[in-house]
């Protein structure tokens, strides 16, 4: 287990240190996942270490919601008094994630020759 954390870390290490010198406008984290997921995808499996961690990780996966409620609890005064532009972000950002997907996939199914 100790061996697939560490390999977890080393990942997201790497990540972040892409990030600081090569990408930094893209998070580190971020970075190490596509580093791992590259990696994944070369090896075509995903190591039993690795998977252990993975499984352990997921069944504790409610925890990692507690920090972020808190924060809301925390921030409710100023959540609420920015109501409507917290609001009115993620309407925009939905519909302009919609539509961009929607444009995507329509420039993607014309190249395929499909209707």
């Amino acid at each position: 287990m100790i061996q697939g954390l560490v390999q977890l870390f080393i990942f997201q290490a790497l990540g972040e240190l892409l990030s600081k010198f090569a990408l930094p406008f893209i998070p580190g984290p971020v970075l190490g996942l596509v580093l791992l997921l590259v990696f994944l995808g070369l090896r075509g499996q995903v190591p039993a270490s690795m998977d252990l961690v993975g499984s352990g990780i997921l069944q504790h996966l409610g925890l990692l919601f507690v920090p972020a409620s808190v924060g809301v609890v925390l921030y409710l005064p100023v959540l609420q008094a920015n109501a409507w532009a917290i609001s009115a972000a993620l309407v925009i950002s939905v519909v302009a994630t919609v539509a961009a997907t929607a444009l995507v996939l329509k420039a993607l199914s014309k190249k395929d020759g499909t209707p």
